[in-house]
């Protein structure tokens, strides 16, 4: 970190956007490049945003399957975004508690939504409710990050990751934001 801070230092996560429209755009993102991602996003607010307002779970349960896939969706995730709408919708998500619950609370009830695992739950943790002490264990680039940083470029195991992220403990969010720019200068813009 003596070394990344410097080199990273003036750059700063921000958060942005409503926790629905966060998750949405996690699920539209999945296993596609950010420009694909980007278009499909696009597409899909036309259709579910029509009136130009804010995206709404209400809206998007309005949709057909076959209006989210004429946006460009999946089969899969057009149902994942549907069952994340009505997991807004019925209010089996807090999110006005989120503030007062601690990350393994908000991580179970995010993977309880169809297409939302426990990366893309911490990834939320992360970039929209600007937690502090996340260490995403499944990130693939946070262990490429130790793994040249720590380990001269050798393959890490997740304890290995876990124990090293002990002394960053309780910013190991920080930690794993630099070691990402370590391998990305610029982070990704969404």
């Amino acid at each position: 970190m003596k070394r990344l801070i410097p080199r990273f230092g003036e750059a700063r996560l921000r958060t942005r956007g409503d926790p629905f429209t966060t998750l949405a755009r996690s699920v539209v993102g999945q296993q596609i490049s950010v420009k694909a991602a980007q278009s499909v996003w696009n597409r899909f607010v036309q259709r579910a945003a029509a009136d130009g307002g804010p995206l709404q779970p209400a809206s998007v349960m309005a949709l057909t399957p076959a209006a989210l896939r004429e946006a460009g969706l999946s089969a899969r995730k057009a149902e994942y975004l549907l069952d994340l709408a009505r997991h807004f919708e019925d209010g089996r998500v807090h999110a006005g508690q989120w503030g007062t619950m601690g990350d393994d609370a908000i991580i179970d009830e995010l993977v309880a939504i169809r297409g939302i695992g426990r990366w893309t739950a911490e990834m939320f943790l992360i970039f929209h409710l600007m937690r502090p002490d996340v260490l995403p264990l499944d990130d693939l680039g946070l262990l490429k990050g130790i793994s040249l940083n720590y380990f001269s470029g050798e393959t890490v195991s997740r304890a290995e990751a876990r124990e090293v992220a002990e002394a960053w403990a309780p910013y190991r969010t920080v930690a794993t934001w630099y070691l990402w720019r370590s391998l990305d200068p610029l982070p990704v813009d969404y």
